[in-house]
């Protein structure tokens, strides 16, 4: 399943009810996934191939950069974005069953409850999704990385590899940081428009 599935699918049959839920859905299926797609695969695609370590021997390299990425930040990014995807997905498809459309979702307390609870566990999703990504890849790419041979020749060791492209990388990682930190926000904001929205403070038009 690509990219361009999720954002089709994001963009074409969960329509949030909310002004501010749909620009964040605009953000999320065109600006990070841009991004993911299009920079990720620029920055991260050739990784583990310029990866390399002294001695440079291929199973050397292969062994320190899989202690390097326990996990790839393109495959940890898209399962970010599939996993936060999930609680709007469950409730429109729950939507779907029953017919209910926008004005009754900011209309009828029950739905309404409902669907805010989805959003924060979608913040909640968010927020791991980032504590995540500061254990796994931290917030700056070093040039350098200091393998442990050990396991792999039966004696400590102590390889160095150098890292590409680090600069980059950790330009990347920043951006990713702030487009998290954004939905976050942008699902907080999503949450007061739809209380205002229910105290009358704005039209539901």
């Amino acid at each position: 399943m690509s990219l361009n599935y999720i954002k089709n699918f994001y963009e074409g049959c969960l329509r949030p009810p909310t002004v501010i839920g749909q620009f964040h859905t605009l953000f999320f299926g065109s600006v990070r996934m841009f991004f993911l797609g299009v920079l990720g695969f620029a920055v991260y695609g050739n990784e583990a191939l310029h990866f390399s370590c002294e001695p440079d021997k291929r199973e050397v390299n292969l062994f320190c950069y899989n202690q390097f990425r326990p996990i790839t930040p393109q495959v940890f990014w898209a399962l970010q974005l599939l996993t936060v995807l999930v609680p709007g997905a469950v409730f429109h498809l729950f939507a779907a069953c029953k017919s209910i459309d926008q004005e009754d979702i900011l209309q009828k307390p029950a739905y309404t409850v409902f669907y805010i609870l989805s959003v924060l566990l979608r913040i909640v999703l968010e927020v791991v999704a980032f504590w995540l990504q500061s254990h796994l890849f931290g917030f700056q790419v070093n040039p350098l990385y200091r393998c442990d041979e050990g396991p792999h020749d039966k004696k400590f060791n102590i390889t160095r590899c150098m890292v590409p492209e680090h600069f980059e990388k950790t330009i990347f990682l920043i951006a990713m940081y702030t487009f998290t930190g954004i939905t976050v926000v942008l699902c907080v904001a999503e949450i007061f428009e739809i209380l205002c929205r229910r105290l009358g403070f704005l039209s539901y038009q």
